[in-house]
């Protein structure tokens, strides 16, 4: 095993060393003196953290480990993936420690809730001549969409009209995760 980037303390130079032994006393050697030295690693501690990931109406309960001291967010991001279950992208909802709140460090956390971004169903609403039918698009919770493109559905080719975002109001352009529904009108 090599580590980068260990300063020697018999030479002073910051090169890779080597490992000669692990355990209560790491042992590495300098690669450019050959000098052996003890080195203290920095242990991390781990909290399992219970997530709670919703896709689409139904929900399944992951049990991970993470950094004690990571901090978690509402809105933030994470790998989820506890050996059982399927990987996924999440983005957190919702954090409980003694009370819901914004933020917290993983070792307080008791549970966390999240919705799958890695693949999400787009709600769309196609209208033509004042009817209006509503779809649902199975898509990547990266791609893009924008007001003035067209998309090719079930219902039909349509332009997009208008995009309602998850965190309230509209936009021009946002990520399928992001979007709460999106209307086109059919060409």
């Amino acid at each position: 095993m090599q580590d980068d980037q260990i300063i020697c303390p018999a030479c002073g130079e910051a090169s890779e060393h080597v490992t000669v032994k692990m355990g209560r006393e790491h042992l590495v050697r300098c690669g450019s003196c050959g000098t052996v030295f003890p080195l203290q690693l920095e242990r991390v501690k781990i909290a399992v953290l219970k997530v709670m990931v919703s896709r689409e109406g139904s929900t399944k309960v992951y049990l991970i480990e993470v950094p004690a001291t990571e901090e978690l967010y509402v809105g933030q991001e994470m790998l989820v993936d506890d050996k059982s279950h399927d990987l996924v992208l999440a983005q957190i909802t919702s954090l409980e420690t003694d009370r819901r709140v914004e933020k917290a460090q993983a070792r307080s956390v008791k549970a966390a809730w999240a919705r799958a971004v890695d693949d999400v169903a787009l709600k769309v609403s196609v209208f033509k001549d004042g009817k209006t039918r509503s779809i649902k698009l199975a898509v990547s919770g990266e791609e893009s969409y924008s007001l003035g493109q067209i998309l090719d559905s079930e219902a039909g080719r349509c332009r997009v009209e208008k995009i309602k975002l998850r965190q309230g109001g509209f936009a021009d352009e946002a990520k399928a995760s992001e979007i709460t529904r999106i209307w086109g009108k059919r060409l």
